[in-house]
Formats: C-alpha cells, structure tokens, sequence
C-alpha cells in the first residue's frame, strides 16, 4: 500500500487553489468571527443578569433586562446575515475550487501517454475526478471556517475564564490534551480507513464499467451470473470496508462523548468547591458552565467535522497522487511547429523496450520512406508491427536512436505539430457519444458542413449516412453500438480524410470486418492513401499486395523487404505467411 503524505504537506499544495478566491474566504472568516461573537456573548449577559439578581436584587430592573435582550437581538440578526453568506457564497467557493481542481486533473489526464493507460483502470479514474473532488468542496470551505471559529472561541473562552479563576480554568482545560491525543489517534484510523474505501470504490466503478460496455459479450455467453457474483464479491468487500470505518468512527465519537462528561464533571466539581470557598460567585460559575458548554460545542463541531476533514484530505491526496505522474512523453523546452510536410519518414537506430513487459520489442532498426509512399508491415504477433507505427505519432518514445520526419527529429516538434500531420485509422474504432456529423468533424473541429459531406462522400459513408432518419444528425450511440463495423469504419476514415494528413497508419484497419465490408472499406482507404506516406499493417495480406513496399518484421527485426512479386520469388516468410493466410 502506497505510504501517506503528511497532512502539512497537502494542505499546502491545497493552498493555491484559494489565491483566485481570497477575498471571499476573507469575507467567510470575518462572518465566521461575526457568528462566534454571538456564542460568546451570551454567557457574558447571563453573568450579567445573574449577577445583578444575587448581589443586589434591586440591580436587576426591566430596563436592564431589555437592554440585553435588544444587545442580544441585534447581534442574532448580525449572525443570521453572516451565516447566509457562509452557507451560500462559502459553498460556491468550495464549488468553484472544486471545478478547478477537476479542470486541472482532467487536463493533467490529457498529457498522460499511452504507457500510463495501458496500466490504469478507468473506472478508478473516473472516482477521483468525481466522488473525490466532491469531498473536497465541503473541506475547501468548511475547513478554514471550522478551525477558524473553534480557534477563537477556545482562545477568547480561556481568556474570559482566566479572568474569574486562573486555577479553575486551568483545571478546566487540563482535560483538552488528553482529549485531542486520543481524537487524533483516531484521526490517523479514519484517514487510512476512508483511503482504503475510495480505492475500493474505484475497483468497484471500474469493475461495473467493465462489465456494462461488455454487455454484449456478457449476454452473448449468457454470463449474467458470474458478473453478478463478480459484482457481489467486490461489493461485500466494500461494505466490509466501510464496518471498518464506522467502527472506528463509533470509538471516535464515543471517546468525544466520555471526554464531554469528564469535561462537565469537573466543572461542576471543582467549580462547587471554589464557589464553596468563595473564590469564585454563583454567576461566574454559571458562566462557567455556559462556556464550556461553548467550548464542548466547538470542540464537538471539530469532531463532527473530522469525518468531512478526513475525506477531503483523502481526497486531496488521491488527486495529489495523479498530478504528481509527469508524462513521459512532452515537448522538448525549444520544440517548434513544423511547417508544410512531405512526408519523408527515417529510423535511425531504433530501439524500443516495453518496460511493462520487460520485452525488447524493436533493436537497431534502420528505416527509410520516402514521401508519398505505400509501406506494408507484415509478419507473425509480437514482431513489433504496432509497437513501430506508434512511435511515429509519439505515442511511445524510442529507447534509443531517432526517428526523423523530413530529416528533423520527431522529438524537437511540438506533439500537436506532429500530430496534426498524421493520421490513424484503427482496427478497434473508437466513435464518441454523439451525432455523426460531430464525430467526423472531430477530425477538423472547425470545418463547414460541406467539408464533412465531401469527407464522408471520400470515404463511400455518405449514402449510408443520408439513408438514416436523420442523416449526420444521426445519435451513434455509446462507442457507436448503433452502427455495424463497417459503419463506425467509414466514418473513422471520413475523420481522417477531414484531417487531411500527409502521413497515414493504417492499423489492420479491416481485420475485424466481414468481406463485403472490408471490401467497401479497402476501396475507402485506398483513396484515403493515395498520395500520402502509408503506413498499413496488415493481417490479410492480399490487401496489402499493391504496396510500394512490405516489411515482414519479426522479434529479429525486418526480415524481408520487397514488392509482392519479389518476397513471392524469394520463397521465404512472406511467401509461407502469404500462401497460409491469402483466403483467410
């Protein structure tokens, strides 16, 4: 289990995220003050009052009465206003450093490379940005306010009291040590307790995503039941979790409770006994009794706030805990944007180690393409047919040597630069919720509806489009389950032909789709290659036989490279892949 930050050290990478809304938090501690001086004041009248009442009835007129009543009324008035503001304006601060943070991660999220998500569950994910930062609004405001308020009116009670009884209040006080002791013994219990839950929350979240987007599967084996079961175990542990926490909780607020009495016991003890010898009067010890109820009040406001205070620290840690991930794949501090490109694409002494599966999956490779042309990789899984095509886009880096496009090195570019010259069609299409239309141009986020149709009419999607009720308005539902793969293709390639990319990877773009899709969709893509640096990896190999030129990679590198008629002629391992797999 990954150690805890310290608290200090939390709160102060919190900290920041206050400076944009400083004023208000200072408006919300001044009414904080203004609610605090109600509380105070009113053992003070009492005293008062019951002052006048025992040393000279006569004191105690109706004038006096109504005077501290008013005093009183008008202060209440005071605290009513300033309480509206901490509960409305307070909390939409807390809302507002809440969407900051949640900004803040999910950008942070966006710069994470693909060795990061080969790792992480979403569903986990998908708990810290919500649930998590939830937590964190409610700390965001109450705590300054809450630590704010307990402070004064401990610190105003022990000087009020010192100055009826310097022993007494000592006495009084000498029971809040212990106390705090043992609440942040618990403190320390909670926190572990309310982590544990958040991971188990997101195992949990990650767990119910993974069985509703596989659906289809889970039906299609008539599965229900181990899901469910899967579903069960992960949800009793959960609730074994929280036993955990609410037990601890119940010790928490139980010693509170102990500590009350101890707390009251000895006011009315010791303080009987100073009334007994005259060292204090009957009104100073009924104020006596008032403050520390002031006093049990704030304390148990803090007690109570220690479970919210737990959670947003949680929270604030697990947030800490992303943000604390460099990428590992950024902009070198002198990238630049690159211009016009051709096309022109080199390895130079290639290397690629995948550190997650300890495997070296690229060694010295040595590569060049010229602009314009059609390169087919080919060859058995694991060879490194993927695993190349990824580092043309950075979205994994070399181990060593250089890839350069154009002759300048991919990683002295800006990855939007770079990026935004290349294009990748995927067997696995990935369509976002939303219509058509937006799905296409998100390959071309300002591109006008003409440049959509002429995009899908490239990609032969456009009569299938216009044949559904509402065309490109069309709903494609989650991940596109509304479309046939031959469907979600097109629109794919659409994407791209918006994009309108130089270079293109083509990534067993038709492995998955039946004959007579594949067939409308190779003629797509062979529209969508012409002209460009072509990159297609290939299952079927008789899509791949008008190439300029195959690559047949295995663990040891490019074996064979040629046009189809060559590596036929040469009866090697593109002769037996292409004999084996040809009517596949």
């Amino acid at each position: 289990m990954q150690k805890s930050k310290p608290k200090i050290g939390l709160i102060k990478r919190f900290l920041p995220y206050y400076r944009k809304y400083k004023w208000i938090m200072i408006a919300d501690l001044f009414c904080a003050s203004l609610t605090t001086v109600c509380e105070l004041v009113l053992p003070m009248i009492v005293r008062e009052i019951t002052s006048a009442a025992t040393d000279n009835i006569a004191a105690l007129t109706a004038e006096l009465i109504l005077r501290c009543a008013l005093f009183y009324l008008v202060l209440r008035i005071i605290d009513t206003a300033a309480n509206y503001y901490m509960a409305s304006v307070g909390h939409i601060m807390g809302s507002r450093i809440e969407t900051d943070m949640r900004r803040d991660f999910f950008g942070h999220l966006q710069k994470l490379s693909f060795s990061y998500y080969d790792n992480a569950k979403v569903g986990t994910l998908m708990s810290r940005i919500t649930s998590d930062l939830f937590d964190v609004t409610e700390f965001a405001h109450h705590c300054p306010e809450e630590f704010f308020i307990s402070a004064i009116k401990i610190v105003c009670a022990f000087i009020i009291l010192c100055t009826m009884s310097v022993p007494l209040t000592l006495i009084v006080f000498s029971v809040i040590p212990p106390m705090l002791l043992v609440l942040m013994f618990f403190n320390r219990k909670m926190k572990d307790g309310f982590k544990e839950s958040r991971r188990q929350v997101g195992e949990l979240n990650s767990q119910v995503e993974d069985s509703l987007l596989g659906i289809r599967v889970v039906k299609s084996f008539a599965n229900e039941q181990i899901e469910e079961n899967k579903f069960e175990t992960g949800n009793r542990k959960f609730l074994v979790i929280k036993a955990k926490v609410y037990h601890i909780m119940a010790a928490f607020q139980s010693s509170t409770r102990l500590f009350d009495g101890i707390m009251y016991i000895v006011v009315v003890t010791a303080g009987a006994f100073f009334m007994l010898d005259g060292k204090i009067s009957p009104a100073d010890y009924v104020a006596y009794l008032m403050f520390v109820t002031t006093l049990l009040t704030s304390i148990r406001r803090i007690v109570e706030f220690a479970e919210q205070f737990q959670r947003g620290i949680t929270g604030i840690e697990r947030f800490c805990e992303i943000m604390d991930i460099d990428p590992d794949i950024t902009d070198a501090p002198d990238a630049r944007e690159i211009g016009e490109v051709a096309g022109n694409i080199s390895f130079r002494n290639v290397s690629f180690y995948y550190e997650s599966k300890d495997k070296m999956v690229l060694s010295h490779l040595n590569l060049d393409v010229k602009a314009g042309q059609s390169i087919a990789l080919v060859g058995p899984s694991g060879g490194g047919k993927t695993t190349l095509c990824s580092l043309i886009p950075r979205f994994y880096d070399t181990t060593e040597g250089q890839i350069l496009l154009d002759g300048v090195d991919i990683r002295s570019l800006t990855l939007r630069s770079l990026r935004s010259h290349i294009g990748v069609v995927a067997q696995d299409v990935y369509l976002f919720s939303g219509t058509i239309r937006e799905n296409i141009a998100y390959g071309k986020t300002d591109a006008s509806d003409e440049d959509i149709v002429a995009a899908a009419k490239l990609a032969g999607a456009h009569e299938f489009i216009e044949s559904l009720p509402m065309g490109y308005e069309t709903y494609v539902g989650e991940r596109g389950v509304k479309l046939s793969g031959g469907q979600k293709q097109r629109i794919s390639i659409a994407r791209v032909f918006l994009k309108n990319p130089p270079v293109i990877i083509l990534d067993e773009a038709t492995s998955a789709l039946d004959n007579e899709s594949e067939k409308i969709v190779q003629q797509s893509l062979e529209k969508l290659a012409k002209g460009r640096t072509t990159f297609t990896i290939a299952h079927r190999l008789t899509t791949v036989r008008n190439a300029d030129r195959i690559l047949v990679l295995t663990e040891n590198g490019i074996e064979e490279s040629g046009t189809h008629e060559e590596l036929m002629a040469q009866g090697g391992i593109y002769s037996d892949l292409y004999r084996l797999y040809a009517t596949v």
